[in-house]
């Protein structure tokens, strides 16, 4: 039989804890093992790896080069094993899985409070949602599919178009201080909330008023259309944002427009799956309520 060179997950487990440990004692305490199973643990992880993962000075382990490279990998290797099981009991009930990406505003906005029917109408199904800005690779990652906003052309294999996107001007009525709806140059005087993943969008804005650029860029900086939302609630400016993003506080009067005008976004959201995703059951019937769900969005003329 050919001789394995992969550790056995209890040779990374005495390694990772005498690493961190640097006593056999101790880390046998700690595993709840004999002092003896760990040191033939770490004997044998040596022999079949071939090279010496510590120093033995007195009688304390210290890693040695070879060991310190090793032990980011073994980390790494047993978080992700703990990971697995813990999805794994977690979702064990389930006969489909699904893992899908989503924006990160728009899965606290619009698609986690809508998720409650599709459970409703498809119990056996269950979501592992998880947030990305960056654009998700489906051949590379492990996602199921992916929530966000990009070309999504009819016909394109993989690609289902949700809703465009429209972004409006909103602010707090207080920020505002009883005025209507201000004109571009009222606007630009007063601090524009810039949203850090999308910097150009007051420029898109301001592009055809004649208003100096380089003012356009100024305020404070956000990493999420959540936290730009919620800065102007706080009165901290006026926001550019998707308007889908801001419903809840448009329609509970924490926030009102601030222009009556609006732009389209460059390109909509979209749901990317996998290719032949939907000979997948679970997959197929998200799909079909998630298009659903979109169709019933208000898109204005």
């Amino acid at each position: 039989m050919r001789r394995s060179y992969v550790p056995t997950i209890a040779e990374l487990e005495a390694f990772r804890a005498c690493a961190g440990l640097g006593t056999t004692i101790r880390a046998a305490d700690h595993l709840g093992l004999t002092q003896s199973s760990v040191s033939r643990s770490i004997g044998q992880l040596e022999d079949r790896l071939g090279v010496a993962l510590f120093h033995r000075v007195r009688q304390r382990l210290a890693l040695s080069d070879a060991g310190r490279r090793f032990a980011r990998d073994a980390e790494t290797i047993l978080d992700s094993l703990h990971e697995a099981a813990v999805r794994t009991m977690a979702f064990g009930g389930q006969s489909d899985v699904l893992s899908i990406a989503v924006l990160p505003t728009l899965a606290d906005r619009w698609l986690i409070p809508r998720l409650a029917g599709f459970h409703a109408a498809h119990p056996h199904v269950a979501i592992d949602l998880a947030v990305r800005l960056e654009t998700v690779d489906l051949e590379t990652e492990t996602f199921d599919a992916a929530i966000q906003r990009g070309p999504a052309e009819p016909g394109q294999t993989g690609i289902v178009r949700l809703f465009d996107e429209e972004l409006v001007v909103v602010a707090s009525p207080a920020l505002l201080d009883g005025r209507a709806a201000l004109d571009d140059a009222e606007l630009a005087a007063l601090p524009l909330l810039q949203q850090s993943t999308r910097p150009t969008l007051w420029l898109r804005w301001f592009q055809a008023a004649g208003i100096d650029p380089r003012t356009t860029l100024r305020g404070h900086r956000f990493e999420q259309f959540s936290m730009v939302v919620e800065a102007a609630v706080a009165g901290l400016g006026v926001a550019l944002v998707p308007e889908v993003l801001a419903e809840r506080e448009l329609a509970a009067g924490r926030l009102v427009l601030a222009s009556p005008n609006r732009i389209a976004g460059e390109v909509p959201y979209r749901l990317a799956f996998r290719p032949g995703g939907e000979d997948r059951p679970g997959l197929r019937e998200f799909v079909r309520w998630l298009t659903a769900e979109a169709a019933d969005q208000p898109v204005r003329s």
